[in-house]
């Protein structure tokens, strides 16, 4: 079983075969979204040759994985539960530091921060959604996040929400935290 941030992945070994079976994170309502079947490294060569069969594909554990991904899923959903509350008191954090700092580089940072892990958690419009945690409009966010990628704090994705933090916005939010590199 293996775990990211958009979901997580079920293995089955039959015969030759690796079937890996995934589900976006969250709780669990059917199948997986996504099956692949490849070879195993260690797999004879005459049986790769040979192709896939429909007896691996009978001999495929569909409910036994989908009531492992379940539970995955519901162990997910806590961990999304808990993020979300993470996010949201990230997002507090930085309306408090605009109040209290103005369009500060810490400021950028820290909201360049939140964007970007709000745009990589599947958030639709993480500009609206900063822009209710922060009390300022969408247009004024856009704004502040133009500037904190002219300041060289955040990266930008073509045609994408997000963007990577920057080194410099890394050294920025490190030394806010107390943490060195």
């Amino acid at each position: 079983m293996k775990t990211d941030e958009s979901g997580f992945e079920i293995t089955q070994e039959q015969g030759a075969w690796v079937i890996r079976m995934w589900w976006p994170s969250g709780p669990v309502h059917g199948g997986p979204q996504r099956i692949t079947i490849e070879s195993a490294a260690d797999a004879p060569a005459r049986d790769v040759a040979r192709g896939i069969s429909t007896t691996v594909l009978r001999r495929l554990d569909l409910p036994g994985a989908v009531k492992m991904a379940a539970e995955m899923g519901q162990k997910g959903h806590k961990a999304l539960t808990e993020l979300t509350e993470a996010m949201q008191q990230a997002g507090e954090a930085a309306g408090a530091l605009l109040e209290s700092e103005g369009v500060s580089e810490t400021y950028l940072a820290v909201l360049a921060a939140v964007y970007k892990h709000a745009a990589d958690a599947g958030d639709p419009a993480p500009v609206r959604w900063l822009a209710r945690r922060i009390n300022r409009s969408p247009e004024t966010v856009k704004g502040h996040l133009k500037q904190a990628r002219r300041d060289g704090l955040l990266t930008t994705i073509a045609g994408k929400a997000g963007g990577e933090l920057t080194e410099k916005a890394q050294v920025v939010l490190d030394a806010r935290t107390g943490t060195e590199r």
